[in-house]
């Protein structure tokens, strides 16, 4: 029952601050809207056991793009003073488009005998993944930490070569 509460609260927190990064007019809402929307889903994600996933979603969406989208949102001049707007939006017409689908979707839900499975394997995938990647994907690794290095290192040669 506990687990239930936590998966509605991660579920509400995720889909309120999307609705809020989709809707709002001010876009430093939106950013950190954003924020609570990738918080959110590591928490579903650490609800499912997939505790790598979780940590990769907070240390690369909310640990590198958010905080370089609201340090691009902080350094340009005035950005908080821009409101985001669609005169051509029609509302009613999207509202129905929305209902039609909602409602397709429920009754898709409901009319679907849905298979009872199993309960998978909780154990932590953290250490699985590390053995994974130095046994059996060990070449793929490297060749990935290659072509990231490379990337690294012309990134340095093109911004030492634009400084002079």
């Amino acid at each position: 029952m506990l687990l239930v509460i936590i998966f509605t609260a991660f579920a509400a927190i995720t889909i309120v601050s999307a609705a809020i990064v989709a809707f709002s007019q001010n876009i430093v809402y939106s950013a950190f809207s954003l924020l609570f929307t990738f918080f959110g889903v590591a928490g579903l994600y650490v609800l499912l056991a997939a505790d790598f996933l979780a940590a990769t979603q907070l240390l690369i969406y909310v640990g590198g793009i958010l905080v370089l989208l609201l340090f691009g949102v902080m350094l340009t001049h005035r950005i908080h003073q821009i409101h985001l707007s669609n005169e051509s939006m029609r509302l009613g017409p999207a509202a129905g488009v929305v209902l039609l689908v909602l409602i397709l979707l429920v009754s898709v839900i409901y009319r679907t005998e849905w298979p009872t499975v199993s309960v998978p394997d909780l154990s932590p995938t953290t250490a699985r993944i590390g053995a994974l990647f130095m046994t059996d994907y060990v070449l793929p690794f490297e060749i990935a930490s290659l072509v990231l290095l490379t990337a690294l290192v012309g990134a340095v040669f093109i911004a030492r070569g634009r400084q002079g």
